[in-house]
């Protein structure tokens, strides 16, 4: 079992930047994929990164791409996701996932494990 537990939303003007993080606990985190997706009102919830755990492999929606950096650090059991230059359109619950194994998908289903996510609001 994993436990998830994003940090770091809130509000900001377009243009921009917020760090989320996702603390992990349970098993052990090195051996897992970790996703960052979203969900605005009234949409199904979206990719928007994931890194596998010797991040050799990093995957973003074209959306993001640019402007959203996704890093680990499995000394601290952590996921970040840098989020620069935002707009409007990122505005939405941010949930960070965890799958075990090393291939990223980009889909929902195939993540196992997910936080209680954390509100990202970007204003024009």
């Amino acid at each position: 079992q994993v436990q998830l537990a994003e940090s770091g939303g809130g509000s900001v003007r377009a243009g921009g930047s917020l760090r989320l993080s996702c603390a992990a606990s349970g098993r052990p985190f090195s051996s897992y994929v970790l996703g960052w997706f979203r969900q605005a009102p009234g949409k199904e919830r979206e990719f928007v990164a994931a890194i596998n755990w010797s991040a050799g492999a990093i995957y973003y929606a074209d959306s993001v791409k640019g402007r959203f950096t996704i890093s680990r650090d499995n000394a601290k059991n952590t996921v970040y996701l840098q989020m620069n230059s935002l707009k409007p359109e990122d505005t939405a619950v941010y949930y960070c996932a965890a799958r075990a194994g090393s291939y990223i998908y980009t889909h929902s289903n195939n993540y196992n494990y997910w936080g209680q996510g954390t509100q990202v609001t970007v204003s024009s």
